[in-house]
C-alpha cells in the first residue's frame, strides 16, 4: 500500500498540481495586496475618502466606530466592505486565469 501511495504521489501530473497549488496561494496573496493597497485607496478616495475595508453594518444595539472595535467586544457586524474587496480579488484572479488559460490554447 506505501508503495502504491508513493507512485501515486510522485507522478507528475500530482507534482504538478502542488506546484500549482502553492503558486496560486503566493499569487492569491499578490492579487489581494494589489486590490487592498493599490486598487482599493484610490477608489475609496475618489468616493469621499471611504475605507472599504471597514465598511460594516452593526448587528447590534451598540454603537461601534470601528469592526476591530465590535469583534473585541464580541458583537456581530456583516463586514460588506470586506466582500466587496473579496469580489474584485476574485474577479482580478479569474481574469488572470482567464488570459493563462486563453494563451495556452492559442
Amino acid at each position: 500500500m506505501f508503495k502504491e501511495f508513493k507512485e501515486f504521489a510522485m507522478r507528475g501530473s500530482v507534482l504538478d498540481l502542488a506546484v500549482g497549488v502553492i503558486i496560486g496561494a503566493a499569487f492569491g496573496k499578490i492579487v489581494a495586496s494589489l486590490v487592498d493597497d493599490v486598487i482599493m485607496p484610490p477608489i475609496g478616495r475618489l468616493l469621499g475618502h471611504v475605507d472599504f475595508s471597514n465598511l460594516f453594518i452593526n448587528l447590534s444595539s451598540e454603537s461601534f466606530a470601528t469592526i476591530a472595535l465590535a469583534k473585541a467586544a464580541g458583537k456581530p457586524t456583516l463586514n460588506y466592505g470586506n466582500f466587496i474587496n473579496t469580489i474584485i480579488n476574485f474577479l482580478i484572479v479569474a481574469f488572470a486565469i482567464f488570459m493563462v488559460v486563453r494563451a495556452v490554447n492559442k
